[in-house]
């Protein structure tokens, strides 16, 4: 298991530092330098394609932390349903309510139709992807020491 365990590092770890990216030199570079209609779409492409990287990272993790919780309860060390798990899950809701839910419904804001305005729609996205940020870190960092732990024994 040490070598899942690692990649889980390496994908957690990826999956932080393309989030941080995103957020904090990407989508800011764009409406710094392009024209706003032109940064908009350019940073909707971006969320676009984080939101499917998201989805496969998140796949890839439950996959690993669900063997990892296996293994645990087997030992009688663990439960099937830990820490790593639950900060997982909260990274992909935030993906599929931020993305796949709220995004569309800017879209329509954007048109004029709908409750919510585009800004208030912008807000609840970004609440999400800040979040589902905070959690893949959070993620990224326990993972280190589970790994950490697991290469000392």
């Amino acid at each position: 298991m040490r070598i899942a365990s690692r990649f889980g590092v390496l994908i957690a770890g990826l999956w932080a530092g393309i989030l941080v990216c995103i957020g904090a030199i990407a989508a800011p570079a764009a409406f710094a330098t392009l024209a706003r209609p032109d940064a908009g779409r350019f940073v909707n492409r971006l969320f676009e394609q984080d939101a499917y990287l998201s989805l496969g990272a998140a796949v890839i993790l439950f996959a690993i932390e669900r063997q990892r919780g296996r293994d645990a309860t087997g030992a009688g060390t663990g439960s099937v349903f830990g820490a790593n798990l639950m900060l997982l899950l909260g990274a992909l809701f935030c993906t599929v309510a931020g993305y796949f839910a709220v995004q569309p419904m800017m879209e329509a804001a954007r048109a004029g139709q709908g409750s919510l305005s585009f800004g208030a729609l912008h807000g609840i996205s970004a609440g999400f992807f800040v979040l589902k940020g905070l959690l893949v870190l959070a993620l990224a960092w326990r993972l280190t020491g589970i790994s950490r732990t697991a290469t000392t024994s």
